[in-house]
Protein backbone atom coordinates (compact mmCIF):
# COMPACT_ATOMS: atom_id res chain seq x y z
CA UNK A 1 0.00 0.00 0.00
CA UNK A 2 1.11 3.27 -1.23
CA UNK A 3 2.51 5.67 2.00
CA UNK A 4 0.32 8.84 1.91
CA UNK A 5 3.15 12.04 2.20
CA UNK A 6 3.37 14.43 4.98
CA UNK A 7 2.35 17.13 2.30
CA UNK A 8 -0.64 15.27 1.66
CA UNK A 9 -2.10 14.11 5.03
CA UNK A 10 -0.69 16.57 7.90
CA UNK A 11 -0.83 15.35 11.59
CA UNK A 12 0.28 17.65 14.07
CA UNK A 13 2.66 17.24 16.81
CA UNK A 14 -0.01 15.62 18.84
CA UNK A 15 -0.97 13.06 16.65
CA UNK A 16 -4.17 14.80 15.16
CA UNK A 17 -5.20 15.76 11.89
CA UNK A 18 -4.37 19.18 11.05
CA UNK A 19 -7.77 21.25 10.71
CA UNK A 20 -9.97 19.13 12.99
CA UNK A 21 -7.18 18.37 15.42
CA UNK A 22 -8.70 15.29 16.04
CA UNK A 23 -7.09 12.31 16.50
CA UNK A 24 -8.96 8.71 15.30
CA UNK A 25 -10.14 8.08 19.04
CA UNK A 26 -11.57 11.33 19.46
CA UNK A 27 -14.32 10.99 16.75
CA UNK A 28 -16.88 8.17 16.76
CA UNK A 29 -18.67 6.65 13.68
CA UNK A 30 -22.03 8.86 14.01
CA UNK A 31 -21.19 12.26 13.17
CA UNK A 32 -23.87 15.39 13.35
CA UNK A 33 -22.21 18.43 10.95
CA UNK A 34 -23.32 22.10 11.99
CA UNK A 35 -22.32 25.07 10.37
CA UNK A 36 -22.09 27.55 13.40
CA UNK A 37 -19.34 26.84 15.86
CA UNK A 38 -21.79 27.62 18.69
CA UNK A 39 -23.85 25.06 17.54
CA UNK A 40 -21.74 22.55 18.75
CA UNK A 41 -22.89 22.96 22.47
CA UNK A 42 -26.15 23.49 21.45
CA UNK A 43 -26.02 19.88 20.06
CA UNK A 44 -23.55 18.20 22.65
CA UNK A 45 -25.59 19.47 25.64
CA UNK A 46 -28.19 17.19 24.90
CA UNK A 47 -25.50 13.97 25.21
CA UNK A 48 -25.15 11.95 28.13
CA UNK A 49 -21.81 12.62 28.64
CA UNK A 50 -18.89 14.06 26.52
CA UNK A 51 -15.49 12.72 26.24
CA UNK A 52 -13.59 15.14 24.11
CA UNK A 53 -13.52 18.75 23.62
CA UNK A 54 -11.62 20.17 21.05
CA UNK A 55 -11.41 23.26 18.69
CA UNK A 56 -9.17 24.38 15.83
CA UNK A 57 -10.36 27.73 14.15
CA UNK A 58 -13.79 27.35 13.08
CA UNK A 59 -13.52 23.13 13.69
CA UNK A 60 -15.03 22.54 17.18
CA UNK A 61 -15.57 19.00 17.86
CA UNK A 62 -17.54 17.54 21.09
CA UNK A 63 -17.82 13.59 20.98
CA UNK A 64 -19.87 11.44 23.54
CA UNK A 65 -22.92 9.55 24.23
CA UNK A 66 -26.29 9.56 24.34
CA UNK A 67 -27.73 6.40 25.79
CA UNK A 68 -24.93 3.72 24.55
CA UNK A 69 -24.58 5.28 21.10
CA UNK A 70 -21.31 6.95 20.37
CA UNK A 71 -21.59 10.16 18.54
CA UNK A 72 -19.81 12.98 17.34
CA UNK A 73 -21.02 16.52 16.95
CA UNK A 74 -18.73 18.73 14.50
CA UNK A 75 -18.84 22.46 13.16
CA UNK A 76 -17.51 23.17 9.89
CA UNK A 77 -18.04 26.93 9.17
CA UNK A 78 -19.97 27.91 6.06
CA UNK A 79 -19.69 27.08 2.47
CA UNK A 80 -18.87 23.41 0.82
CA UNK A 81 -15.02 24.47 0.51
CA UNK A 82 -15.13 23.94 4.36
CA UNK A 83 -17.14 20.72 3.93
CA UNK A 84 -14.18 19.58 1.68
CA UNK A 85 -11.67 19.72 4.63
CA UNK A 86 -14.41 18.34 7.49
CA UNK A 87 -14.92 15.27 4.85
CA UNK A 88 -12.19 14.49 3.95
CA UNK A 89 -10.42 14.85 7.42
CA UNK A 90 -13.40 12.75 9.20
CA UNK A 91 -12.56 9.94 6.66
CA UNK A 92 -9.24 10.07 7.21
CA UNK A 93 -9.52 9.88 11.25
CA UNK A 94 -11.46 6.59 10.09
CA UNK A 95 -9.86 4.85 7.20
CA UNK A 96 -5.85 5.73 7.15
CA UNK A 97 -3.79 4.62 9.45
CA UNK A 98 -1.89 7.44 10.88
CA UNK A 99 1.20 5.55 12.09
CA UNK A 100 1.98 3.71 8.82
CA UNK A 101 0.08 7.01 6.55
CA UNK A 102 -1.97 4.05 4.72
CA UNK A 103 -4.92 2.92 3.80
CA UNK A 104 -6.35 0.29 5.93
CA UNK A 105 -7.88 -2.61 4.62
CA UNK A 106 -10.95 -2.39 6.36
CA UNK A 107 -13.22 0.54 4.99
CA UNK A 108 -15.80 1.48 7.48
CA UNK A 109 -18.92 3.75 6.62
CA UNK A 110 -19.75 6.95 8.70
CA UNK A 111 -23.10 7.82 9.20
CA UNK A 112 -22.83 11.71 8.44
CA UNK A 113 -25.90 14.00 9.32
CA UNK A 114 -25.85 17.65 9.01
CA UNK A 115 -28.53 19.58 10.76
CA UNK A 116 -28.56 23.33 9.24
CA UNK A 117 -30.78 25.97 8.27
CA UNK A 118 -32.31 26.75 5.05
CA UNK A 119 -34.39 28.64 2.94
CA UNK A 120 -37.67 27.10 1.58
CA UNK A 121 -38.12 27.23 -2.26
CA UNK A 122 -42.10 25.88 -2.07
CA UNK A 123 -45.19 27.72 -0.78
CA UNK A 124 -46.08 24.63 1.30
CA UNK A 125 -43.29 24.34 3.45
CA UNK A 126 -43.22 26.94 5.42
CA UNK A 127 -40.84 28.40 7.50
CA UNK A 128 -40.08 26.48 11.19
CA UNK A 129 -41.00 23.61 9.39
CA UNK A 130 -38.18 20.29 8.56
CA UNK A 131 -36.45 19.28 5.65
CA UNK A 132 -34.28 15.96 4.87
CA UNK A 133 -32.42 16.14 1.61
CA UNK A 134 -33.58 13.02 -1.10
CA UNK A 135 -30.33 14.07 -3.14
CA UNK A 136 -27.80 17.23 -2.85
CA UNK A 137 -27.68 19.45 -6.44
CA UNK A 138 -24.54 21.40 -6.56
CA UNK A 139 -24.10 24.84 -8.07
CA UNK A 140 -20.52 24.87 -6.23
CA UNK A 141 -17.41 23.37 -7.88
CA UNK A 142 -16.06 21.22 -4.91
CA UNK A 143 -17.30 17.95 -6.80
CA UNK A 144 -15.98 18.85 -10.11
CA UNK A 145 -12.46 18.40 -8.65
CA UNK A 146 -13.17 14.53 -7.93
CA UNK A 147 -13.36 11.82 -9.96
CA UNK A 148 -17.16 10.41 -9.19
CA UNK A 149 -19.88 8.82 -11.19
CA UNK A 150 -23.24 9.57 -11.76
CA UNK A 151 -26.24 6.32 -11.24
CA UNK A 152 -28.55 6.42 -13.87
CA UNK A 153 -30.93 8.23 -11.67
CA UNK A 154 -28.65 11.13 -10.98
CA UNK A 155 -27.37 11.51 -14.57
CA UNK A 156 -31.34 11.58 -15.70
CA UNK A 157 -32.47 13.87 -13.11
CA UNK A 158 -29.26 16.24 -13.34
CA UNK A 159 -30.27 16.51 -17.67
CA UNK A 160 -34.00 17.59 -16.66
CA UNK A 161 -32.47 20.17 -13.58
CA UNK A 162 -30.10 21.75 -16.30
CA UNK A 163 -32.49 22.01 -19.03
CA UNK A 164 -35.58 23.36 -16.98
CA UNK A 165 -33.27 26.03 -15.86
CA UNK A 166 -31.26 26.71 -18.52
CA UNK A 167 -28.04 25.88 -16.74
CA UNK A 168 -26.83 23.36 -19.53
CA UNK A 169 -23.72 25.65 -20.70
CA UNK A 170 -21.92 28.39 -18.52
CA UNK A 171 -20.32 29.18 -15.84
CA UNK A 172 -22.39 27.75 -13.04
CA UNK A 173 -22.48 23.86 -13.78
CA UNK A 174 -24.75 21.67 -11.94
CA UNK A 175 -24.09 18.51 -10.35
CA UNK A 176 -26.19 16.53 -7.70
CA UNK A 177 -25.95 13.25 -5.30
CA UNK A 178 -28.27 10.64 -3.58
CA UNK A 179 -28.71 10.88 0.26
CA UNK A 180 -28.48 7.33 2.04
CA UNK A 181 -31.54 5.64 1.55
CA UNK A 182 -30.72 4.58 4.97
CA UNK A 183 -30.61 7.12 6.78
CA UNK A 184 -34.04 8.76 4.67
CA UNK A 185 -36.06 6.10 6.05
CA UNK A 186 -35.68 7.17 9.69
CA UNK A 187 -36.77 10.77 8.35
CA UNK A 188 -39.81 10.79 7.38
CA UNK A 189 -42.18 11.85 10.07
CA UNK A 190 -42.04 15.72 10.88
CA UNK A 191 -39.97 15.90 8.03
CA UNK A 192 -40.84 17.51 4.35
CA UNK A 193 -38.20 15.66 1.91
CA UNK A 194 -37.11 16.98 -1.34
CA UNK A 195 -34.31 17.68 -2.91
CA UNK A 196 -31.62 20.48 -1.45
CA UNK A 197 -29.89 22.93 -3.60
CA UNK A 198 -26.25 24.37 -2.30
CA UNK A 199 -25.28 27.73 -3.59
CA UNK A 200 -21.66 28.85 -3.33
CA UNK A 201 -22.80 31.86 -1.29
CA UNK A 202 -25.81 33.89 0.16
CA UNK A 203 -26.28 36.90 -2.00
CA UNK A 204 -26.30 36.72 -5.53
CA UNK A 205 -26.11 32.40 -5.46
CA UNK A 206 -29.36 32.58 -3.97
CA UNK A 207 -30.90 35.31 -5.83
CA UNK A 208 -30.71 38.00 -3.44
CA UNK A 209 -30.34 41.36 -4.54
CA UNK A 210 -28.82 44.45 -2.63
CA UNK A 211 -26.60 46.81 -5.16
CA UNK A 212 -25.73 43.88 -7.65
CA UNK A 213 -27.67 42.73 -9.99
CA UNK A 214 -27.72 39.05 -10.95
CA UNK A 215 -26.30 37.03 -13.97
CA UNK A 216 -29.04 34.22 -13.52
CA UNK A 217 -32.45 36.46 -12.36
CA UNK A 218 -34.87 33.74 -13.29
CA UNK A 219 -33.00 31.15 -11.04
CA UNK A 220 -35.21 30.83 -7.60
CA UNK A 221 -38.00 30.84 -10.05
CA UNK A 222 -37.12 27.99 -12.34
CA UNK A 223 -36.02 25.93 -8.95
CA UNK A 224 -39.07 26.33 -7.44
CA UNK A 225 -41.06 25.36 -10.48
CA UNK A 226 -38.60 22.23 -11.41
CA UNK A 227 -40.55 18.96 -11.49
CA UNK A 228 -39.66 15.49 -13.02
CA UNK A 229 -41.67 12.31 -11.46
CA UNK A 230 -41.76 12.33 -8.17
CA UNK A 231 -38.74 15.13 -7.28
CA UNK A 232 -39.14 18.55 -6.93
CA UNK A 233 -36.29 20.99 -5.52
CA UNK A 234 -37.43 21.59 -1.62
CA UNK A 235 -34.91 24.18 -0.43
CA UNK A 236 -31.27 26.03 -0.96
CA UNK A 237 -28.40 26.45 1.50
CA UNK A 238 -24.52 26.20 1.30
CA UNK A 239 -23.36 22.85 2.32
CA UNK A 240 -25.16 19.90 1.92
CA UNK A 241 -23.99 18.70 -2.00
CA UNK A 242 -20.26 18.52 -1.08
CA UNK A 243 -21.59 16.14 1.59
CA UNK A 244 -23.66 14.22 -0.61
CA UNK A 245 -21.17 14.16 -3.56
CA UNK A 246 -17.82 12.84 -0.81
CA UNK A 247 -20.15 10.76 1.14
CA UNK A 248 -20.83 8.84 -2.37
CA UNK A 249 -17.31 8.94 -3.34
CA UNK A 250 -15.99 7.88 0.51
CA UNK A 251 -18.34 5.21 0.73
CA UNK A 252 -20.33 6.97 3.89
CA UNK A 253 -24.05 7.52 4.68
CA UNK A 254 -25.25 11.13 4.59
CA UNK A 255 -28.33 13.12 5.13
CA UNK A 256 -28.76 16.95 5.65
CA UNK A 257 -31.69 17.93 7.95
CA UNK A 258 -32.42 21.47 7.40
CA UNK A 259 -35.04 23.68 9.84
CA UNK A 260 -36.69 26.35 7.35
CA UNK A 261 -35.91 29.80 8.30
CA UNK A 262 -36.92 31.27 5.38
CA UNK A 263 -39.50 30.96 2.75
CA UNK A 264 -38.15 32.82 -0.49
CA UNK A 265 -41.56 31.96 -2.59
CA UNK A 266 -43.78 33.53 0.31
CA UNK A 267 -41.27 36.15 1.20
CA UNK A 268 -41.25 35.17 5.02
CA UNK A 269 -38.61 34.59 7.51
CA UNK A 270 -38.72 32.82 10.91
CA UNK A 271 -39.76 34.93 13.72
CA UNK A 272 -37.22 32.75 16.19
CA UNK A 273 -34.50 31.30 14.08
CA UNK A 274 -32.66 30.02 17.33
CA UNK A 275 -36.40 28.15 18.32
CA UNK A 276 -36.68 26.14 14.96
CA UNK A 277 -33.09 25.16 15.21
CA UNK A 278 -33.66 24.12 18.83
CA UNK A 279 -36.40 21.83 17.56
CA UNK A 280 -34.55 20.65 14.70
CA UNK A 281 -31.81 19.23 17.15
CA UNK A 282 -34.44 17.85 20.04
CA UNK A 283 -36.42 15.87 17.15
CA UNK A 284 -33.80 15.01 15.47
CA UNK A 285 -31.08 13.73 17.96
CA UNK A 286 -34.71 11.67 19.29
CA UNK A 287 -34.59 10.03 16.11
CA UNK A 288 -30.84 8.94 15.98
CA UNK A 289 -30.89 7.60 19.47
CA UNK A 290 -33.99 5.24 18.20
CA UNK A 291 -32.57 4.32 15.05
CA UNK A 292 -30.38 1.42 14.28
CA UNK A 293 -27.71 3.42 12.65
Amino acid sequence: MNRIAESELIINKRGAIYHLDARPEEVANNIILVGDPDRVKVVSKHFDSIEFRLQHREFITHTGFIGKKRISVASTGIGPDNIDIALNELDALTNIDFETRTIKDHITSLNIMRFGTSGSLQKDIPVDSFVAGTFGLGFDNVMHFYGVTNNKQEKELIEKIKEHTNLSSGNVIPYIYQGSDKLLRFFKTNYHQGITATCPGFYGPQGRILRLGLAYPQLVDSLSTFRWEQNFISNFEMESSAIYGLGRALGHHCISLNAIVANRIRKEFSKDGGLAVENLIKQSLGVIADAEL
